[in-house]
C-alpha cells in the first residue's frame, strides 16, 4: 500500500499570517524522507492555500506529484503545462472548509466539478478536459463517492483511476457504539474498489484517514494508494513531518 503525502495544510498555516513560511516543498522533502511514496496537493480556484508557485516548485522534486484540482479550464490549462504525474478532478465550493464529498458523474458534470441542471453536452466537455490531459502523458483520476453508479460512469468517462472518498467511513468511526455504520461504510468501500478493478480502473482512497481509522480501509483489497493529509500534517506539529509520516506508515500496516 502506497501513502501520499497531501501538505495542503502546510500553505494553510502559511496563509493565516500572510507569511512566506512554512514553506510547503520543505515539508513535502520531509515527507518524503519519512517514507512517503508521493506529495498531494490541491491548486483549488481561490488560491486559499497551495499557490501555482508551490506547484511548480513541487514538480521540480524527484517524486510523483497528484495534483488535486476541479475541471475549470484555467487549472486545466496550468496543469497541461506544469504536467503533473496525476491529476484527481474533485468537486469545488466557495464556501467549505474542506472538499465535501466526491464528483457527481451521475448528474451533468459543470466545468467547476459541481452538477449542472441538465447541460447534455457538459459531460462531454468533462471527458474532451480528461482526453487532454491523458495525450499529455497526465493520468487522470475522478474523486467518487464508493456507488457502484458512480464507478461505472467513471469507467464511462475513461478515467485511468478513481480515488474512493472514506469521508463518510472516517466520520462514522468516531461514533460510538455504532459498529455497524462503520462496517457499512467500509464495505462500500471494498465493494466499489472491487467493481472499478473489474471494469479496468486502478483505485486510490482518501479523505478524513488517520492513525485510528487508516488500518482497516489499507485491507481493502484492491487499494492501491492512500492519500493522507490533514491527520499527518496535525501530527506533524507535535513530533515533526518525517516522524508523523512514519507513524502513519506503521498505522497502514
Amino acid at each position: 500500500m502506497k501513502l501520499g503525502i497531501n501538505i495542503d495544510h502546510i500553505a494553510t498555516l502559511r496563509e493565516a499570517r500572510q507569511e512566506a513560511f512554512p514553506d510547503p516543498v520543505a515539508a513535502a522533502k520531509e515527507a518524503l524522507a519519512g517514507g512517503a511514496d508521493g506529495i498531494v496537493c490541491h491548486l483549488r480556484e481561490d488560491r486559499r492555500h497551495i499557490k501555482d508557485d508551490d506547484v511548480r516548485r513541487l514538480r521540480k522534486l524527484n517524486t510523483r506529484l497528484d495534483l488535486e484540482m476541479a475541471a475549470t479550464d484555467e487549472i486545466v490549462r496550468f496543469a497541461l503545462r506544469i504536467k503533473p504525474d496525476m491529476v484527481c478532478l474533485v468537486p469545488e465550493k466557495r464556501r467549505e472548509i474542506t472538499t465535501e464529498g466526491g464528483l457527481d458523474l451521475k448528474s451533468k458534470v459543470s466545468a467547476k466539478g459541481g452538477c449542472a441542471s441538465g447541460a447534455k453536452n457538459q459531460k462531454s466537455k468533462l471527458i474532451s478536459k480528461i482526453q487532454k490531459l491523458q495525450k499529455a502523458g497526465i493520468l487522470v483520476s475522478l474523486f467518487i463517492d464508493p456507488d457502484r453508479r458512480q464507478v461505472a460512469e467513471a469507467a464511462v468517462l475513461m478515467a485511468d483511476f478513481i480515488e474512493l472518498h472514506t469521508g463518510r467511513y472516517a466520520r462514522a468511526s468516531y461514533v460510538k457504539g455504532q459498529k455497524l455504520p462503520v462496517a457499512r461504510e467500509l464495505e462500500k468501500v471494498g465493494v466499489a474498489a472491487q467493481q472499478a478493478r473489474l471494469i479496468g480502473l486502478r483505485v486510490n482512497a482518501g479523505h478524513g484517514l488517520d492513525y485510528r481509522n487508516v488500518k482497516a480501509v489499507a485491507a481493502v483489497p484492491g487499494l492501491e494508494e492512500l492519500n493522507i493529509g490533514f491527520a499527518v500534517i496535525a501530527r506533524a506539529v507535535v513530533v515533526g513531518m518525517r516522524q508523523a509520516v512514519r507513524e502513519m506508515k506503521e498505522a497502514i500496516g
